[in-house]
């Protein structure tokens, strides 16, 4: 019932006769428990809507965190990071800067994969092997990459007065800043679609009473 209602939505969006889609949270194990393959809105409405790539952004007034990565376990990420997928992100997350946001030129921050951004290859080649040449690659097409930086310094003030977007490589990397400056206020949205998605900023709470309390805090006008 939930993928149906989903899918239904979802052609509602694309056809015209809505104007964009709100979800709320759903919990993931359950449904795939239920037998159905489902990893998450984000990609459920990517694979509805014919997009091989899409771009996960949660937002405050303050701070936007995009995705290089989504719903993947930590051991299958660095596989998962390729030149290909992070000029597909990136450059949709530029796009979409500009054409939803009205950001002209926007700059981006991007993290390093691993500690210390590598540190020049002693704790890791991804930078320097995949992102570092796509970001150089990307800037010569006019985006305004700065970048890869160490994760455990890149938020703070000084970067992020000057950043338009932070650009995690995982889930987990950039998501645990945003949700401690602003959970509840967050926006997540879906970038890449061919119409406006947006939901709230947190999973699903297994029990009733923090399902209702969670739920009435984050949808209600702040």
């Amino acid at each position: 019932m939930c993928c149906g209602e989903l899918s239904k939505a979802c052609d509602g969006c694309l056809n015209g006769e809505f104007s964009a889609l709100v979800t709320g949270p759903v919990h993931k194990g359950i449904i795939n428990d239920a037998g159905m393959s489902f990893s998450g809105h984000t990609e459920f409405f990517a694979q509805r809507s014919g997009c091989e790539r899409v771009v996960m952004m949660l937002a405050t007034e303050e701070l936007r965190v995009a995705l290089a990565t989504t719903h993947l376990p930590l051991k299958d990420v660095s596989a998962a990071i390729t030149q290909q997928s992070l000029h597909e992100v990136i450059t949709i997350l530029h796009h979409d800067l500009q054409t939803k946001f009205g950001i002209e030129k926007p700059a981006i921050y991007v993290c390093g994969l691993n500690p210390h951004a590598g540190e020049g290859g002693h704790m890791g080649t991804e930078e320097i092997d995949t992102i570092e040449p796509a970001l150089e690659s990307l800037r010569t097409k006019g985006i305004n990459l700065i970048g890869p930086l160490p994760a455990d310094t890149l938020f703070q003030a000084k970067y992020l007065d000057h950043a338009d977007a932070v650009l995690a490589m995982y889930h987990d990397q950039g998501l645990p800043v945003l949700k401690y400056q602003g959970f509840g206020r967050a926006v997540n949205i879906t970038l890449g679609l061919p119409f406006i998605r947006t939901s709230v900023d947190h999973g699903q709470p297994l029990s009733s009473r923090g399902r209702v309390m969670l739920m009435r805090e984050v949808l209600s006008p702040h």
